[in-house]
């Protein structure tokens, strides 16, 4: 089933509201302009439901693995639906049809003396077709049937990343566990990593329209009972049908060294700004917002180590200069925040170190690198005042 999860953290390169606006703001997604995520959802209820085993043999029967075991779960799959109604009859037929093609396959390899290279092949395939949903992969672009991500899917057509599609996978991994722990247990895990893996996909934040939203594919509790394990991340449009256009990817698969650098470096102070205390004004959590301004200070620190370490083109050394120029100022601004011995101290420090970083002082540097130059919008509320810190996340 696909889900959207729940709204994320800090966004970065900003841009913070100025300064003496109201508490942080619980931003989206590190680099991201993405929306709130809406609420997850379980599956619907059916007239009757698929007979484990039926799923169980035909699992086994794809994956060749244990065919003699998948014949012997078809055969009781069909018992049980026909005494208790359930469905499933098809994929208990076609589960026993290919474990006899698995047992006739085993038996001629070893008669041709094959067996070794047999084996060898079939756990390859096991873990291949053992990574995520219908058998995805990250960088694939699929349609769903009915073109929603919402509700229970069964299959998807992969289609082309240029063109339009329903979502594209930027991340799979597998759950762990005997018994199925619950679908909101399955929900927080898959929200969770889905979450932390997906700027590893697109670095680049500002190249990401307004519009994506993330969903992700996860175990129901009959196919969990056949070995499902596999959660399949991916983005969407955030309405869940209108789809997208082109590929979102932008890794070191696809960014040059310098961009990867850049945005490597740009990463650090995202996952420091991330850390913001849940309090929302500084005289509510002085202690916790001066860690945080710690954190802050070390992170532009590396980040301006990072920028300075790179061998970059002679176009890029100017602007780049420049741009650690400002982040080495605003560091030793947060650094006083960290020692800020009242409220009032703090946020003097606060709002000098964030113009220091606003997202329009890292357009030139960006222009050059050929990254995305237009920030994405925060969703922040620019009337807002009050007695606390501006909240967001910057990426320079």
């Amino acid at each position: 089933m696909a889900i959207p999860p729940p709204p994320g953290p800090h966004q970065p390169e900003g841009p913070y509201p100025p300064p003496g606006q109201g508490p942080y703001q619980p931003p989206p997604y590190p680099q991201g302009p993405y929306q709130a995520w809406g609420q997850g959802y379980f599956p619907y209820n059916r007239p009757a439901p698929f007979n484990g085993l039926a799923i169980s043999a035909l699992v086994l029967g794809f994956l060749c693995f244990l065919p003699a075991v998948g014949l012997v779960l078809g055969i009781v799959a069909l018992v049980q639906i026909r005494k208790r109604g359930e469905r499933g009859r098809a994929m208990a037929v076609t589960g026993m049809v290919l474990s006899t093609l698995g047992i006739a396959l085993f038996v001629l390899a070893v008669a041709a003396g094959g067996s070794r290279d047999f084996w060898d092949g079939f756990k390859d395939g096991v873990g291949d077709s053992a990574g995520s949903a219908f058998s995805l992969r990250k960088g694939d672009c699929f349609d769903a049937p009915g073109g929603s991500l919402e509700g229970v899917a069964y299959d998807v057509d992969k289609v082309p990343c240029a063109g339009r599609h329903d979502a594209e996978v930027f991340a799979d991994f597998r759950m762990s566990g005997g018994s199925y722990p619950g679908d909101s247990k399955v929900v927080d895990a898959a929200d969770t990593r889905c979450y932390a893996l997906r700027a590893a996909y697109a670095m680049d934040a500002w190249a990401v329209p307004d519009n994506v939203d993330v969903y992700y594919f996860t175990p129901t509790r009959e196919s969990w009972r056949g070995g499902d394990r596999a959660v399949t991340c991916m983005f969407g449009n955030t309405d869940g049908k209108s789809g997208l256009t082109g590929s979102l990817r932008k890794d070191a698969l696809t960014l040059n060294a310098d961009q990867t650098a850049y945005l490597r470096a740009a990463d650090v102070l995202n996952q420091a700004m991330d850390t913001a205390p849940d309090k929302a004004y500084v005289e509510d959590d002085l202690p916790g917002h001066k860690a945080w301004a710690g954190r802050v200070s070390g992170a532009l620190d590396e980040q301006a180590r990072l920028l300075r370490g790179h061998g970059w083109g002679p176009a890029a050394e100017k602007p780049l200069a420049a741009l650690v120029g400002n982040i080495e100022a605003s560091r030793k601004e947060w650094t006083k925040a960290a020692a800020a011995p009242d409220a009032d101290t703090f946020y003097a420090h606060y709002e000098k170190g964030l113009k220091l970083i606003d997202p329009s002082r890292a357009v030139t540097a960006r222009k050059v690198l050929g990254l995305a130059t237009t920030p994405p919008s925060d969703g922040s509320d620019e009337g807002a005042r009050g007695d606390g810190a501006g909240g967001g996340g910057v990426e320079v």
